[in-house]
């Protein structure tokens, strides 16, 4: 295996966002694809295999894009970079960066950050229903908000209906201080925190006082025809079937609906088919209805919770692999007994 070493060029203006403090995300490189970077005399030297050497310098260059578009370079950017780089496909990160959605009330610009992220972007856009579903992190609520927003503000539907279920994680809603809306209000707060961030309270307030924007339990749904909308139900694995089924059928003309969920966080009572799991059978074949599915690839917040997303997907499909194993053991058991029960009574009838 020959070492190679290439002098790459990255703008000094740009060279502490893409090394980023302390060199971190040169260190994650460095070990992720096993090559020594050294500065010298304003020289970037990467040394390693040429494989891992080009894989780097390409990395290095993307990140250097992203840099010029004015983004702040983050560790989770570098390891998607990385990532991407071993399917040769890191030139994708540029273009998923030019997919602006809508800005923060702080200037801040809402993009897009993954493949799958793009994809379920591009999804809500072209669908009239979308179904997003994957684990915790992976951007499904505040993407869809986002893309509520500016439905709104370019007058392409007339109100934003934000819903949850009120379902009990463990605890009772009667034993809650205050009224009925101080009850569901904590249900709905990460609804509230994504419009105060993207929207701002202010306008939040006076959209909410004409009726321009809803935020209400799944429950207050029943009964009404959504015209004109564009509907966000969020943690849809909480619904029953029955809810869903009831939930869908209240969509009218010109409104856009997006459905997301999580099917391994329910916390829906033992024994209880999820709506989600439901629709996803049932509507799968539907041309109108979009399914994106995110992976822990997709995680955007801190880099410890994509591992701990893949470190619980490893465990439940071990936790799986045993239940099966279980199961064919006891039929093998059973298998068994019925033969030897069936020889017992052969030898019986032989006796006499």
């Amino acid at each position: 295996m020959s070492i190679t070493e290439t002098i790459i060029d990255i703008p000094m203006e740009h060279e502490k966002n893409v090394f980023g403090n302390y060199d971190t995300f040169v260190k994650i490189i460095e070990k992720t694809l096993n090559v020594t970077v050294v500065e010298r005399n304003g020289e970037i030297k990467v040394v390693g295999n040429e494989k891992d050497v080009s894989r780097a310098i390409s990395v290095f260059m993307k990140l250097v894009e992203l840099s010029k578009r004015g983004n702040t370079i983050t560790e989770q950017q570098v390891n998607y970079a990385l990532s991407l780089s071993f399917d040769e496909k890191e030139k994708e990160i540029v273009e998923i960066d030019k997919d602006l959605i809508c800005h923060t009330i702080n200037g801040k610009p809402i993009k897009p950050k993954t493949i799958g992220q793009k994809n379920y972007v591009d999804y809500i856009r072209n669908k009239m229903i979308v179904f997003g579903i994957g684990p915790a992190g992976t951007g499904k609520t505040y993407l869809a908000m986002a893309m509520a927003i500016t439905a709104f503000k370019n007058d392409e539907v007339n109100k934003i209906i934000l819903t949850r279920p009120a379902i009990e994680a463990g605890e009772k809603l009667g034993f809650l201080p205050g009224d009925l809306q101080s009850k569901v209000d904590p249900y709905l707060r990460p609804l509230y925190d994504a419009l105060h961030q993207i929207m701002g309270p202010e306008a939040f307030i006076k959209n909410s006082e004409k009726g321009l924007i809803e935020v209400a339990p799944l429950a207050y749904m029943r009964g009404r025809t959504l015209d004109n909308a564009f509907i966000i139900l969020d943690e849809a694995q909480n619904t029953t079937p029955a809810q869903m089924k009831m939930f869908l059928t209240r969509i009218g003309f010109g409104s856009k609906v997006v459905i997301t969920g999580d099917q391994t966080q329910k916390d829906l009572p033992k024994g209880t088919k999820s709506g989600l799991d439901v629709a996803i059978k049932v509507l799968s074949k539907i041309d109108d209805i979009g399914f994106s599915y995110l992976t822990n690839q997709d995680v955007v917040r801190h880099p410890l919770v994509q591992k701990i997303v893949k470190a619980y997907d490893a465990y439940e499909e071990k936790q799986k692999r045993y239940e099966l194993m279980a199961q064919e053991q006891q039929k093998l058991s059973k298998i068994k007994r019925g033969i030897k029960a069936g020889k017992i009574r052969s030898n019986r009838y032989e006796n006499r």
